[in-house]
């Protein structure tokens, strides 16, 4: 499987990333009629203005909602299966940076979502990072330069990448 540079929408997740995710969905849309049925308990201890148990239970029900949509989206845009083989960094890839020239400062990582960093024991940072941004599309021996957080900016030269193995 290989991606296309510049295909953003696109959020590569091992097998077993995408089925703790859809398991975590589906959980979701189990519980719909247990939170309604809260609302409508709370709802029936009389005034709605003072009911904390209500704004609660609606407040439960308005994150459960916001989960399943976002699940739903970022499943439906999910390219399932082995990582990426590619000739440049992209998503799905282990990379190894050396900082500012020392070669005994290394950091090696895997460039992908947050929901993947479930399932490894990597550093994950994603590719709206500023160092994700400025690495994506890099090829082996590349130097980029990227804007820390701090303000900061920091050279990275790219020793090696290979697609995440699981």
């Amino acid at each position: 499987m290989s991606t296309t540079d510049g295909d953003q929408g696109t959020t590569w997740l091992s097998q077993e990333a995408y089925d703790r995710l859809q398991a975590e969905l589906d959980e979701h849309i189990a519980n719909r009629p247990a939170i309604a049925a809260e609302i409508n308990a709370r709802r029936e201890e009389g005034d709605l203005r003072e009911n904390g148990g209500y704004h609660a239970a609606r407040e439960e029900q308005g994150k459960a909602e916001g989960r399943i949509l976002y699940l739903k989206e970022f499943l439906r845009k999910a390219v399932v299966g082995d990582a990426p083989t590619t000739n440049k960094v992209a998503p799905g890839t282990v990379v190894t940076i050396q900082f500012d020239d020392d070669e005994d400062d290394t950091e090696t990582f895997l460039l992908g979502s947050r929901e993947i960093a479930a399932t490894t024991d990597l550093t994950v940072y994603s590719p709206e990072s500023a160092l994700g941004k400025a690495i994506l599309g890099a090829s082996k021996g590349d130097q980029v330069k990227y804007t820390a957080p701090s303000g900061a900016q920091i050279k990275v030269k790219i020793i090696k990448f290979e697609p995440f193995g699981g």
